[in-house]
């Protein structure tokens, strides 16, 4: 049962080990955890740029929601809704574009973490290098990547054909480690519907350097019935960087459907994961990501979602599905199929908005 949130959860030796070689030092290693510094309670919520999915890049002709060319046009509007920063993508950034982002973002003080992908090979290498090297110049320190583009159990149909995605994904984290040392730059793996937060753990302690740890996605592991506050708690530990979101779940004929949705009006304990993160990493942002989207759904009732999930306990399966049977979305998921472009644009926006009110009412930021 998860602890409450007043009480710090007992982690084990290993965890502890990765913060002190992480350089959270002496600092994060000291019990009880020590306050955190006013200078880092301030920071506000960012977001990802995945909060923006209709919006990012937009060719809709909408005079109140214009779409976003680069990460300068995000910062300006993140900045005008009270973000504290953001989190995007840094693939095909020019040099001298990464210096406007620079001096733009610190003209608007906001803080930078970037998106970027695993090189696949040893081809990809340099391109790797050279999108690292431009989140640096723009002031970034964080970069979340994936493994996965997509969802395990949509992908994969055999425990085989996991395990050979896993061997490829671990080569191509291997690829990018001495990237990120040798510019100490953070990479930081997101458990993104590929990995249960035990098994990216053990990939993060396996790889054993300071520089690769995790980007927390609070609400991705309910579609693979991961308890969150149980995959919070695993993967804080290691945690560069986060995704925030809340979670709406609602029966349908073959499992549940999953929907990001407001913060504050979802399964997840949000106070509760933050103060976790911070106890671990005072010095770690939280980005927003609420993607307005049609809620995905979840087939756990059928044989080919449970494929790749041979060794998931029964025990913790049902005490998840107990927890989505007793906590209905008291209202429609969010949905944007039959909106027009312009009322797709003014929901994600409303949301984005939505969430950051709460952030800063209930959760501090």
């Amino acid at each position: 049962m998860v602890r409450s949130h007043h009480n710090v959860p007992d982690f084990d030796a290993e965890r502890r080990k990765f913060i002190k070689t992480a350089s959270l030092g002496a600092f994060a290693m000291t019990f009880p955890f020590p306050s955190i510094p006013e200078n880092l309670k301030s920071i506000p919520m960012g977001v990802v740029v995945h909060s923006y999915g209709a919006r990012w890049q937009s060719q809709v002709n909408s005079q109140k929601y214009p779409g976003f060319a680069n990460a300068i046009d995000m910062m300006e509007h993140c900045k005008q809704i009270g973000a504290g920063g953001v989190q995007v993508l840094v693939n095909g950034w020019a040099e001298d574009f990464a210096k406007q982002v620079r001096d733009r973002r610190e003209n608007l003080d906001l803080y930078i973490e970037g998106s970027i992908g695993l090189p696949k090979s040893g081809d990809e290498v340099s391109k790797f290098e050279a999108e690292v090297l431009a989140a640096k110049e723009a002031g970034a320190n964080v970069l979340r990547t994936a493994c996965l583009s997509g969802r395990r159990y949509v992908n994969f149909k055999t425990e085989e054909e996991f395990k050979t995605f896993k061997e490829n994904a671990l080569r191509c984290i291997e690829l990018a480690e001495p990237i990120v040392r040798k510019h100490k730059m953070k990479l930081a793996i997101e458990n993104h519907k590929d990995w249960h937060a035990k098994e990216l753990e053990e990939i993060i302690i396996g790889l054993g350097s300071e520089w690769v740890g995790v980007t927390l996605d609070f609400g991705n592991n309910v579609s693979f019935l991961e308890d969150p506050m149980e995959v919070i708690k695993t993967l804080a530990p290691y945690a560069f960087s986060t995704h925030v979101k809340d979670m709406g779940v609602k029966d349908y004929e073959e499992g549940f459907l999953l929907s990001e949705v407001p913060l504050g009006e979802g399964i997840i304990d949000l106070k509760t994961g933050v103060e976790w993160c911070k106890k671990f990493n005072p010095e770690i942002t939280f980005s927003l990501e609420m993607i307005t989207r049609d809620p995905l759904e979840i087939p756990y009732l059928t044989d080919s979602y449970w494929a790749t999930f041979s060794d998931t306990s029964a025990q913790s399966t049902a005490k998840v599905l107990r927890k989505i049977k007793e906590n209905p979305y008291s209202g429609e998921l969010p949905h944007t199929t039959g909106l027009s472009p312009e009322e797709k644009l003014a929901y994600e926006e409303e949301n984005v908005v939505s969430c950051l009110k709460y952030s800063r009412s209930s959760l501090g930021l």
